[in-house]
């Protein structure tokens, strides 16, 4: 478990990544080698896996977002995963219970690239996709209490 110390620690870094042990030590009240140490528990325990930098695949000329449900054809789910893993341009991918295996997040420069890849999967799933026109809740950690 967790206690509210920990839990301010953690709620600081998801809002910036890169705080110094001073800067934490200042939003705890604790010391930097206390903080220190604790971030270092919370490493080993698995709380804390890894400390993240986030890119707006904008800068990169990818315009659009897709979201894209993935029914593979009988027999090829395995095939599909291991195609869905080699496209670089899914950058998330979950595997899930119902109708469909597959949700994943496409980022891509437009829509010709969209169909492109798309294609690949052809003959392997059927795909049901759409496009993101906004996303109203970041990537959040859900309440830690």
């Amino acid at each position: 478990m967790t206690d509210e110390i920990d839990q301010l620690l953690i709620a600081a870094l998801m809002d910036d990544s890169r705080l110094s042990l001073k800067a934490l030590a200042q939003v705890s009240g604790l010391s930097a080698p206390s903080v220190g140490e604790r971030l270092r528990k919370l490493e080993e325990r698995g709380v804390i896996r890894g400390y993240t930098l986030e890119i707006d695949p904008k800068a990169f000329g990818y315009l659009l977002q897709a979201i894209v449900r993935v029914r593979p054809l009988p027999g090829r789910l395995h095939e599909v995963e291991r195609l869905i893993q080699s496209i670089p341009e899914f950058t998330e991918c979950d595997k899930i219970t119902g109708d469909d295996c597959f949700v994943a997040r496409l980022c891509v420069r437009d829509m010709e690239q969209l169909d492109a890849l798309l294609d690949r999967l052809n003959g392997q799933a059927e795909t049901n996709t759409a496009i993101v026109k906004k996303t109203p809740v970041k990537r959040r950690l859900p309440p830690m209490t």
